[in-house]
């Protein structure tokens, strides 16, 4: 086993849209960066675990000049590559997929690409090194700084020590937080900690959000493409929890803001018709191949990311959660998965009395793996630093705040718009689902209380349970990096802590996030705009 060693100003673990963002910002700013990757892809949420972007009914208009750029090469991609219809042509902001829940839903392997295009001059520039297939196996203190971190080669075994003047937890489950003995928070604070209203009355670490494991379809009528059927797949289908009206495997689940029963199937109407431009049924959801924009030789994809296949068994992090334990959860997850496809190609009730749609087809190239499953189990939970500040309910909820907007932040460092949306978790809990005004990012909530030169990036920054909902879309996870990237270059130059610039030079950090077109605030119209549930929130044209 070989240990080598290489050094760069920022450190950064996870390549993540936090991870990339902190990388570019950092790059741009003159600094050095050494970018660490479990897998060969980079973009985390919007591509490895496969989820199109969920985005802000203003994005169009209130975005960093970086998303918009990446938002832009992903269209430019179908633009220049992909044979466009009149109707693509016509759409002044090309959306590929045509799905209701993005602007831009598009294939994962494309926003992959689009990545690898935005952070090529960095590479080029020789100031950003990105190292593939390794993983953080070790973190090196000494006192409140982090000297180095180990990263293992995933197919060889061989150990890296990495060391940077500042360095980035940009991980999906917060994994340097757990490696370098870090104050953090696992699961659900209790209302006594947080005063927050949806919190529950006992804390407990193991509350976690349902990962899910998704996967990418076509439809091919008369033709059978049916898996095997999985081993799990009787469990799944004879489970009832008493959340759920039944079995996961049904076309009835529950509205998260009523916990109302519903009948939500695959194709609103006759399958055949699943290529038109409009549908309420999952089909249009997160379709991300419009074959009304390609025209005959493009099918229609869809993404799998639906309530049936989330997982809530097991938690992935938290005390008593070894690597085995996580490896259990996350072949439950892909277990699930599996099984509802299998349901869906064999029994699933159709419009015409009829059981299954085998016809159902695994794309495994939209995913980037050999059998049309992402690359990675999505996660909407991780571990979260201990911050000098927290964000919670009572700064964003609609409930708690009796409808006015979200608390302003005189340490703003961007901002960001979702809903606090609870998935079913781990310990029982259905959805929690809270109307949530557009809000900002404290610069704070950035900042641990025990190390001075780590920076969280993804979902492990100081929100707790309850506003982790809204901070842990893809949008926001970019502008935590972006912010992360202008902190730590800060920080570089006057040789002082992340903490020290937010109490001497947060001016110069707020004006170097404007120039790079960083938002900090929401126009005052957006910013008193009250959202009542996803569909208005898609349902809304931006100015």
């Amino acid at each position: 086993m070989s240990h080598l060693t290489q050094a760069a100003d920022l450190l950064i673990i996870g390549g993540g849209l936090g991870g990339v963002a902190a990388a570019a910002t950092a790059v741009e700013l003159g600094r050095t960066v050494i970018l660490v990757e479990r897998g060969d892809w980079l973009g985390g949420q919007l591509t490895t675990q496969a989820v199109p972007p969920d985005e802000s009914a203003w994005v169009e208009r209130v975005s960093s000049r970086s998303y918009h750029r990446l938002r832009e090469t992903i269209r430019g991609i179908y633009r220049q590559h992909y044979p466009l219809t009149d109707h693509a042509l016509a759409q002044r902001h090309l959306n590929p997929g045509l799905g209701s829940v993005s602007r831009v839903a598009h294939e994962p392997r494309v926003g992959a690409l689009a990545l690898e295009t935005v952070l090529s001059p960095a590479i080029a520039t020789g100031r950003l090194v990105i190292l593939r297939h390794r993983e953080p196996v070790a973190v090196h203190r000494d006192g409140r700084r982090i000297v180095a971190v180990d990263v293992r080669d995933r197919h060889t075994g061989d150990v890296m020590s990495l060391e940077g003047r500042i360095v980035v937890d940009a991980t999906e489950l917060g994994d340097l937080l757990e490696l370098g003995g870090m104050d953090l928070i696992t699961g659900a604070e209790s209302r006594a900690e947080t005063g927050e209203l949806h919190a529950p009355d006992v804390a407990d670490p193991l509350d976690q959000q349902a990962i899910s494991w998704c996967f990418a379809i076509e439809h091919r009528p008369g033709e059978d493409h049916t898996i095997d059927r999985p081993a799990r797949y009787a469990h799944w289908r004879d489970t009832h929890d008493p959340r759920w009206p039944g079995s996961q495997l049904s076309w009835v689940d529950v509205v998260p803001y009523t916990l109302g029963e519903r009948y939500h199937t695959i194709f609103a109407g006759d399958p055949a018709e699943a290529e038109s431009p409009d549908g309420d049924d999952f089909w249009h959801f997160r379709r991300v191949i419009g074959s009304r924009n390609f025209g005959p030789d493009l099918r229609d994809v869809t993404l799998v990311n639906w309530p049936q296949i989330d997982y809530w068994e097991k938690p992935l992090v938290g005390p008593g959660v070894d690597e085995a334990a996580r490896d259990e959860a996350l072949a439950g997850a892909r277990s699930l998965s599996e099984s509802f496809l299998y349901w869906m190609q064999t029994e699933a009730p159709r419009a015409d009395g009829g059981t299954g749609y085998p016809g159902l087809r695994l794309r495994p190239d939209v995913v980037g793996t050999e059998d049309g499953f992402a690359k990675e189990a999505y996660v909407r939970e991780s571990r979260r630093i201990k911050a000098l500040f927290t964000v919670t309910e009572g700064h964003i909820g609609h409930d708690m705040r009796d409808g006015a907007p979200a608390e302003t932040f005189p340490d703003t460092v961007g901002v960001g718009s979702y809903r606090i949306d609870l998935h079913p978790s781990t310990s029982g809990r259905n959805y929690v689902d809270i109307g949530c005004s557009p809000f900002q990012i404290p610069l704070g909530a950035l900042i641990p209380r025990d190390v001075d030169n780590l920076l969280p990036a993804n979902k492990n920054i100081g929100t707790t349970h309850i506003t982790n909902g809204a901070y842990r879309l893809h949008p926001v996870e970019w502008a935590i990096g972006e912010a992360v990237g202008v902190v730590a270059a800060r920080a570089l130059a006057g040789g002082l802590s992340p903490a020290a610039v937010r109490e001497t030079h947060l001016d110069d950090v707020q004006d170097t996030l404007v120039k790079l077109g960083a938002p900090l605030e929401w126009p005052e119209d957006i910013r008193t705009a009250r959202l009542e549930h996803d569909r208005i929130v898609n349902e809304i044209v931006p100015a």
